[in-house]
């Protein structure tokens, strides 16, 4: 497919970066950036050849500021019920596709990353980003509810309700030093060495066993929401016996 609003380049064996490239509009998800991470995504699913991927905003402005509300608010009021769920649904699944995709995903964010630009990071397996960058479960912030796009799901889980209670009810922006000392993110460094602080993470997760990296995100995918311990477990046996008899055990 030839994107208009979003750029792939795997610059090296087993790494892949995706941009998000409308940077005159802050890189917000318009219906054709939609469009295309759908496609995006759902060619992941099946590349074998990509280990990991990083995730980046193009331009100075930021990572992403959510939904283009312009076009939204000019297309809202010609559809039915049937339709904007449609539309809904589609974009909040994008969400589902980054943790269906088998390899792990390095987000690196600078400036703000509102909306579906929150949920992008939240859906990221390793964050890093710029002292600049900041954070907004902003969708209550347009007369909406503050539950969307996954955010009700991850945030809690990865920050602790309280807090993620407080973020989603008020729409507030979180900080990168919030961020960092709420768990949320891995590190922050500088704007200029963003990008390579990502790559250089992306090197260490491909030094690892490849099918290793994506049972890994299989399982904590499976076992964040795990029934219980022997669940986990479960999980974690099949892993480590697959993998164990690809290295070690007779064909």
């Amino acid at each position: 497919m030839d994107y208009k609003t979003i750029q792939y380049e795997v610059i090296e064996n087993g790494l892949g970066i995706l941009s998000l490239n409308r940077p005159e509009s802050y890189n917000a998800v318009n219906h054709l950036m939609m469009e295309e991470l759908e496609d995006f995504w759902k060619e992941r699913l099946y590349d074998l050849e990509t280990a990991v991927i990083i995730l980046k905003g193009n331009g100075e402005k930021g990572f992403c500021a959510g939904l283009d509300m312009k076009e939204t608010l000019a297309k809202a009021p010609t559809m039915n019920a049937h339709e904007f769920y449609r539309f809904q649904a589609r974009l909040a699944r994008i969400n589902l596709a980054m943790r269906r995709a088998p390899q792990p995903i390095i987000c690196a964010v600078h400036g703000a990353a509102a909306g579906q630009g929150f949920s992008f990071t939240l859906s990221s397996d390793i964050r890093i980003i710029s002292p600049d960058a900041r954070f907004s479960a902003a969708y209550i912030n347009i007369g909406l509810g503050g539950a969307d796009m996954s955010c009700s799901y991850f945030l809690p889980r990865m920050i602790g309700t309280g807090r993620a209670y407080e973020f989603m009810y008020t729409g507030g922006f979180m900080s990168s030093e919030e961020a960092m000392q709420l768990g949320l993110v891995t590190k922050i460094v500088e704007k200029d060495k963003l990008l390579d602080t990502a790559k250089d993470y992306a090197k260490i997760l491909l030094s690892k066993n490849r099918m290793g990296l994506r049972l890994t995100k299989e399982a904590i995918n499976m076992n964040i929401d795990a029934g219980g311990l022997e669940m986990a477990l479960n999980i974690e046996d099949r892993n480590q016996t697959m993998l164990a008899i690809g290295l070690f055990m007779k064909k």
